[in-house]
């Protein structure tokens, strides 16, 4: 399982990584094309969606990570008979927003069937926003593989400060 986990990382780490190139890239062509006076007329409508592929897959990347704000100290602080319960609380809410996130994020896929983009009418919304279902989709995976770790750390089988 840990060489999934790992491989799952890797892939979010380079499409995270390609995201961010590709979005610095539309944006320096997009100034470069309007300070010499032809704007392109597509480049900040891409730029808004690369954004939000960006946002979403590099969320996905923090959670895999366990990079997000959180309050460990807080739980480790608790006595023994609040840990389980908080933990289990904190995680129920996090899944089960992502999972309708997910769930929603489909539901709107079929809303916005036959739509197109105002500047590239090749491109559907449906491609553009497939990102909010699989994005947290991803999140949810993500969660589930540091479950174990979060369980040991709400036990006090693990050091709750130490990030992997």
């Amino acid at each position: 399982m840990q060489g999934v986990r790992n491989g799952l990382e890797k892939v979010l780490e380079i499409v995270t990584m390609l995201l961010m190139i590709s979005l610095a890239a539309i944006v320096v062509i997009g100034v470069a094309f309007r300070w010499g006076g032809n704007s392109l007329d597509w480049y900040d409508e891409v730029a808004s969606v690369l954004l939000a592929w960006l946002t979403y897959y590099g969320a996905s990347l923090g959670a895999m990570k366990r990079a997000h704000i959180g309050m460990p100290g807080i739980v480790a602080a608790m006595p023994p008979k609040y840990r389980i319960p908080s933990v289990i609380v904190a995680e129920t809410c996090v899944l089960g927003f992502f999972g309708l996130l997910a769930y929603f994020g489909f539901v709107v896929l079929d809303v916005l069937e036959g739509d197109y983009l105002v500047t590239l009418p090749q491109i559907s919304y449906q491609l553009t926003q497939s990102v909010i279902p699989i994005g947290a989709t991803l999140y949810v995976i993500a969660e589930l593989f540091n479950m174990p770790q979060i369980w040991r750390e709400a036990t006090g089988q693990a050091d709750v400060l130490v990030k992997h």
